[in-house]
C-alpha cells in the first residue's frame, strides 16, 4: 500500500464522490432487496452494450469483466460475513481482484453464465443479510480497503451495494462510448477505481 493511496482515500470511506453513492442512504432493511435487484439490473445493463468483451480504453475493464468482478465481490462478501459471525473481529483477506480476473479469464467467460451466477450470489448474500439483527450487523471485521480498519457488517453490506452501483455506472459508460464511436480493439486492461486505474490497489 502506497502513501499516495493513503492520501487518496480517508480511513473512513462512507461516500463516493464520483458516483454520488452515500452509504448512510441505505438502511439495514433495504440491503436484501437492493442486493437481489442486481441480477436484473446487470442483465439489463449488458443488453445495452454492443460488445461486452470490448475494453473502452487501456487500463479499463470490459463490461463483461465488471460483471464477473461484481459476481465475485458478492461471493467474497458472503464469506466475510459468515466469518465475522463466527469469529470476533477477524481479519478479512484481500480478494486478489486483478489476479482473479487474470486467473479466471473474466473476458472469456460466457455472459449468460456470468449473469446467472451473479444472480445466485446476490440472492445468497441477500438471504444472509435478511436474517441479521442489529447486534449481528454491529459485529466487526478488519476490512483490507482502503487500508486495514475495523468495519461493521452493516458497512460491509452498504459497501457491497456501492460496488454494484458503481460498476453499473462503469458499464453504462462503456455502452455510451460504444454507441458514440467505434472503440479501440480489445487491449489488455484492468478495472478502474473511482478516479481511474491504480496499480496494486485491492478493492473492495
Amino acid at each position: 500500500m502506497t502513501a499516495a493511496r493513503h492520501r487518496r482515500y480517508p480511513r473512513h470511506v462512507d461516500r463516493c464522490d464520483e458516483c454520488g453513492f452515500d452509504y448512510a442512504d441505505v438502511s439495514p432493511d433495504e440491503l436484501p432487496t437492493l442486493l437481489r435487484a442486481f441480477a436484473g439490473r446487470y442483465a439489463a445493463a449488458l443488453t445495452e452494450v454492443r460488445q461486452v468483451r470490448r475494453r473502452p480504453a487501456e487500463g479499463v475493464w470490459s463490461p463483461l469483466e465488471y460483471a464477473c468482478h461484481v459476481r465475485d465481490v458478492l461471493g467474497v462478501q458472503a464469506e466475510r460475513l459468515a466469518l465475522a459471525l463466527r469469529v470476533d473481529e477477524p481479519e478479512f483477506a484481500p480478494m486478489g481482484r486483478d489476479e482473479r480476473a487474470v486467473a479466471e479469464a473474466y473476458n472469456e467467460q460466457d455472459p449468460a453464465t456470468v449473469l446467472a451466477t451473479l444472480g445466485a450470489a446476490a440472492d445468497d448474500l441477500a438471504d444472509r443479510f435478511r436474517v441479521l439483527g442489529p447486534a449481528d450487523l454491529a459485529r466487526t471485521g478488519i476490512y483490507p480497503w482502503p487500508r486495514p480498519h475495523a468495519r461493521t457488517l452493516l458497512w460491509l453490506g452498504r459497501h457491497t451495494i456501492h460496488e454494484g452501483e458503481h460498476h453499473l455506472l462503469d458499464i453504462r459508460r462503456a455502452a455510451r462510448s460504444q454507441a458514440a464511436h467505434q472503440d479501440p480493439g480489445d487491449r489488455p486492461g484492468r478495472r478502474t477505481t473511482e478516479a481511474g486505474p491504480v496499480a496494486g490497489e485491492d478493492r473492495p
